[in-house]
């Protein structure tokens, strides 16, 4: 007996069959249709996945961001998850012009470890997923059919793009592949915190481009084509905040998935709050600004080196707040120092400027006086605290 063909085996179109579900992978491709999908997989494109261009009646690009829009499509792929409860996906971007790797968001691919992957003139395609960071929610998929010759490699910004700055969305939300947005980049260095797990990933974009669910893992792109930014549509706070990985995040991923199909990342072992004016009250603080160590968590690298808050609790206006805990107010690693004015300046510098075993200097205001003591940072995998 012949082999049966594996696209046929695995249910490459078995969407109609089975009704789509959000919770399989976190973003959904979009809603059961009422319609037969067609038979024939990839040699067939329905209306939803029209080819740009090829239709005769079609008006040119006008140049600006059409034209963006044109040479970058092609890269941009949406991904879909077929398990036994149904099916889900998102969206993925080519990463590298020399191998065959998709860059996408580690929740759109947790319950499959072999996505499926659409190219706009292409088709479905087999992928393998090389690696997955549940810690930065990142994660990289191999196509394994080979990259179609129209989809090329989308490169990193080089530096942090600033506030104000332009930026597209391309995307497939709600099934609608190939979508296009754009707005501004609104705020940086914000820390994503995720429904799904007790941590915040650090240094994250804020943009005002419409994302929803289906956008996730795709690119947040600076008009000259450069990614600034993996879409992660996990959290989406009000009409117009959405948030991104940032780039500087991603490129210190990225590689190691690739590599070692995992990453790993620094930990204190702190529960931490950001000052506030009613901290700063209770504390007697000559400060007004920095991280209060609220707990240092028993048995973690923090433990005798950080000082977390006593028992004992002040009333200010009304309400208890901790006293006696260390305020984080300087760190350095490897002649990088940063001041930590805030929990997301401080969740960044463990991210992008130490790995598990450094030994950083942590300048702390204790009992009123500052003083500077050596922290051997762990790694965070198996934590699910922050």
């Amino acid at each position: 007996m012949d082999e049966e063909p594996r696209f046929s085996r695995r249910r490459l179109l078995a969407g109609a069959a089975t009704g789509l579900s959000a919770a399989v992978a976190g973003c959904a491709l979009g809603t059961p249709q009422s319609r037969e999908e067609s038979p024939s997989g990839s040699d067939s494109f329905p209306d939803e996945f029209d080819r740009p261009g090829e239709n005769p009646g079609q008006p040119e690009a006008n140049g600006g961001l059409s034209d963006v829009y044109e040479e970058v499509v092609d890269s941009v792929s949406a991904v879909r998850i077929e398990v036994e409860e149904g099916a889900a996906g998102g969206t993925a971007w080519v990463y590298d012009d020399s191998e065959n790797y998709l860059v996408t968001n580690e929740h759109v691919v947790r319950d499959a470890d072999d996505p499926f992957i659409w190219f706009n003139k292409n088709g479905w395609r087999e992928a393998a997923v090389v690696g997955k960071d549940f810690y930065s929610d990142l994660a990289v998929v191999e196509v394994l059919d080979g990259m179609p010759e129209t989809a090329t490699g989308l490169p990193f910004v080089e530096e942090p793009v600033p506030v104000g700055t332009e930026v597209i969305v391309i995307g497939n939300p709600f099934r609608l592949t190939g979508s296009f947005t754009t707005g501004v980049v609104s705020g940086r260095n914000r820390n994503i915190d995720l429904s799904d797990r007790a941590f915040s990933i650090a240094d994250g974009i804020q943009t005002d481009a419409a994302v929803n669910s289906g956008n996730s893992g795709g690119p947040l792109l600076t008009p000259d084509q450069r990614v600034a930014g993996v879409i992660n549509s996990g959290i989406v706070q009000g009409n117009n905040v959405g948030f991104a990985i940032s780039a500087r995040m991603a490129r210190e991923v990225i590689p190691k998935l690739i590599k070692d199909g995992e990453y790993r990342h620094s930990r204190m072992g702190v529960l931490l709050r950001d000052v506030t004016p009613s901290i700063i009250e209770a504390n007697n603080l000559s400060k007004t600004w920095g991280v209060y160590v609220a707990r240092a968590q028993e048995g973690t690298a923090a433990d005798g080196v950080l000082q977390g808050s006593e028992e004992e609790e002040r009333t200010v206006r009304g309400r208890p707040v901790e006293i006696g805990g260390d305020v984080i107010i300087e760190l350095s690693n490897d002649g990088v120092t940063w001041a930590t004015p805030t929990t997301e300046r401080l969740s960044a510098f463990l991210a992008l400027h130490t790995r598990p075993g450094d030994t950083i200097d942590v300048t702390v205001l204790r009992n009123g006086r500052e003083q500077t003591v050596e922290l051997t940072l762990t790694s965070r995998e198996g934590v699910a605290e922050r």
